[in-house]
């Protein structure tokens, strides 16, 4: 279902709603706004305060680029601005990523913003990319949407590139959704073979790495920043490859180098 932005106030909240698979009653009761009330909001027979909308769009748990829409579309000014990574009200946030980056060695770490773009990485996600053949300095500026999918990239090096790729097509599908400059990247990558993962699968979708030293297993967790007041903070999230097994271990503490290529 695609959003139209230019629709009422009333009419992106009760999309979201629904996204949220919540009732009326449901958002009512999570925000102590009347059912009522917020059945006039969503028809357009309500003008909802900036207080109300607030409350709301933050008990849906609204993207913060989506809340900013719909403040808009009921006249009042955006809340949330984008700060630039670089800037200098962001230097707390970069000492904090570049810390969470460097603790992580010897397992690789990556810094992504929502369009997938690999922004930083440490000294293990280089030595990783050079285990697999491919120039370390090829993880600095990569897309990792586009390196997973299209032929050449790292899912090439992949032992179950099928469901690896199957995987982050869906999780980019979904963010699409809400994301136009995503789902335009989205659009020019191909599809996986099969968008259907197999029915059985193990709790936890290990990335199995084909290198030089062998088979590499790892664990994918994701560290995001909790309670962003900001668009770009909220964008933001680092995906931390844990070694899966014991020879994955020896094999990345061998590897790693220095942080000398880490870039923020």
């Amino acid at each position: 279902m695609v959003t139209d932005y230019s629709s009422t106030a009333g009419e992106q909240l009760r999309h979201l709603r629904r996204l949220a698979k919540l009732s009326q009653l449901d958002l009512a009761l999570i925000t102590g706004v009347s059912q009522r009330h917020l059945s006039c909001i969503e028809t357009g027979r309500a003008k909802p305060g900036p207080g109300t909308l607030h409350t709301l769009l933050a008990a849906l748990e609204a993207p913060l680029d989506r809340r900013n829409r719909v403040f808009l579309a009921a006249g009042y000014a955006p809340r949330y601005p984008a700060t630039p990574l670089a800037s200098p009200a962001m230097a707390a946030i970069r000492e904090a990523v570049s810390h969470v980056l460097h603790a992580n060695n010897p397992a690789p770490a990556i810094l992504l913003d929502s369009q997938w773009q690999v922004l930083a990485a440490n000294a293990s996600t280089h030595a990783l990319f050079a285990l697999v053949g491919i120039p370390p300095d090829a993880a600095q500026g990569v897309n990792l949407l586009v390196t997973l999918l299209q032929a050449g990239g790292l899912g090439d090096h992949l032992l179950n590139a099928d469901e690896i790729r199957t995987l982050a097509w869906q999780r980019a599908a979904r963010e699409a959704l809400g994301n136009p400059e995503l789902a335009a990247l989205l659009a020019t990558l191909p599809t996986p073979t099969d968008t259907e993962l197999p029915a059985h699968l193990p709790p936890l979708v290990l990335t199995r790495v084909r290198s030089t030293q062998g088979e590499l297993s790892f664990l994918s967790t994701f560290t995001t920043f909790g309670m962003p007041q900001d668009i770009t903070l909220a964008s933001l999230r680092i995906e931390h490859l844990i070694p899966a097994d014991a020879a994955t271990w020896q094999v990345m503490r061998g590897a790693q180098g220095d942080d000398a290529a880490l870039v923020l």
